[in-house]
């Protein structure tokens, strides 16, 4: 029985001192493999008496179970001890600040931005948004707007046409808005006060003029509109969009096809220290284009020009984007640089409203 008790002793204490879950497995099989230490002792009883025989086996099933459990324990011990291990090491500092929302990152192209600001302030003058489509017919692009045949416009070299169809005509990408002004008055009576925002096409690139802009018009069709109506429109969409109080305006004559009379509008500004200020100096800014609507360009949308008169503007929306935000150059916009759009976008929430502020 001493011996037994040695063999427990040593047993225990070498599982208690297993430091990994392989040198457990050792003391298993070396202990209770075919060819362990009590494996080699159970062998011996079939040679000992019947009486020796019912002492030694209890204590040899004792010492078995004995070994069996203490090798469970300590292997559950070990088992947590690597899971503790393991989480310290591969834990999460849940102290470190979060990434960034999209809305907080995410940015307002400044040209949806201003297409926004001029919908929040014509939205308060009346007027509703048209649009169309960026595929024009020279149709509604030209000859409905009273382009005669043969003007610059019409050509290869200043507008993107399209390869002539079988029966001739030729599709193009609009030069201009105005197709919508067109299609606006021929699908609704009067009264009509729309603006038109949209891309338009032509065939230019330089600093400040791309293949592919932005411009926005406005129309208005009454019995009674006239020029003193445009005149305060433009005054007050000016004085709203630049954010100024007060701003002096001046009408240069001018000639466009489908507007007589017409008109180059220049606002009141100041070039000095390198930036334009609107509102105030003595320089003036050439900044959009309008007229009363031409006789021609309303009979053609089958109006009595007789009893309808109207007056429309157009202005670049790239172009007072750059006066109002500062920025030097057009072929920016178009760039898809990341940084730029983070520099001079605005946040995804803000948006435009002339009671919180238009650039808020």
């Amino acid at each position: 029985m001493s011996q037994l008790d040695t063999l427990k002793s040593e047993l225990l204490a070498a599982i208690e001192g297993a430091g990994t879950e392989a040198a457990l497995e050792e003391i298993r099989v070396s202990a209770l493999g075919k060819k362990g230490s009590i494996s080699e002792q159970m062998k011996t009883l079939g040679k000992m008496s019947p009486e020796g025989r019912k002492t030694m086996g209890p204590a040899l099933n004792a010492l078995k179970s004995d070994v069996t459990d203490a090798i469970a324990a300590r292997k559950t011990v070990l088992e947590e001890s690597a899971l503790e291990a393991r989480l310290q090491s591969e834990t999460v500092d849940v102290t470190l600040p979060l990434r960034a929302s999209p809305v907080e990152t995410g940015r307002i192209h400044p040209v949806s931005q201003v297409i926004d600001e001029l919908t929040a302030i014509f939205a308060d003058m009346g007027f509703s948004v048209a649009e169309g489509p960026d595929i024009e017919t020279d149709e509604l692009n030209f000859t409905a707007l009273n382009f005669p045949e043969g003007h610059p416009a019409r050509e290869m070299h200043d507008t993107f046409f399209f390869n002539p169809k079988e029966d001739g005509e030729r599709l193009l990408l609009r030069t201009h808005t105005s197709p919508v002004q067109i299609r606006t008055m021929r699908s609704q009576q009067p009264p009509t006060r729309v603006i038109i925002p949209g891309r338009t096409y032509r065939c230019d690139s330089d600093q400040t003029h791309t293949p592919m802009f932005h411009q926005v018009e406005g129309l208005v069709i009454d019995k009674g509109s006239h020029f003193g109506h445009l005149k305060w429109i433009l005054e007050e969409f000016c004085k709203a969009f630049f954010e100024v109080d007060n701003i002096k305006m001046r009408f240069r004559p001018s000639f466009f096809p489908f507007t007589e009379p017409s008109m180059e509008v220049d606002i009141q500004c100041d070039r000095s220290g390198g930036e334009v200020k609107i509102g105030e100096g003595s320089d003036w800014l050439e900044i959009l284009g309008c007229g009363m609507v031409h006789p021609n360009v309303i009979r053609n949308c089958g109006l009595d020009p007789d009893e309808y008169q109207g007056f429309a503007w157009g202005m670049g929306i790239d172009r007072i984007a750059m006066l109002k935000y500062g920025m030097p150059d057009l072929r920016d916009f178009f760039d898809a640089d990341v940084r730029w759009v983070q520099h001079y976008g605005f946040r995804p929430l803000d948006l435009p409203t002339l009671f919180g502020g238009l650039s808020s």
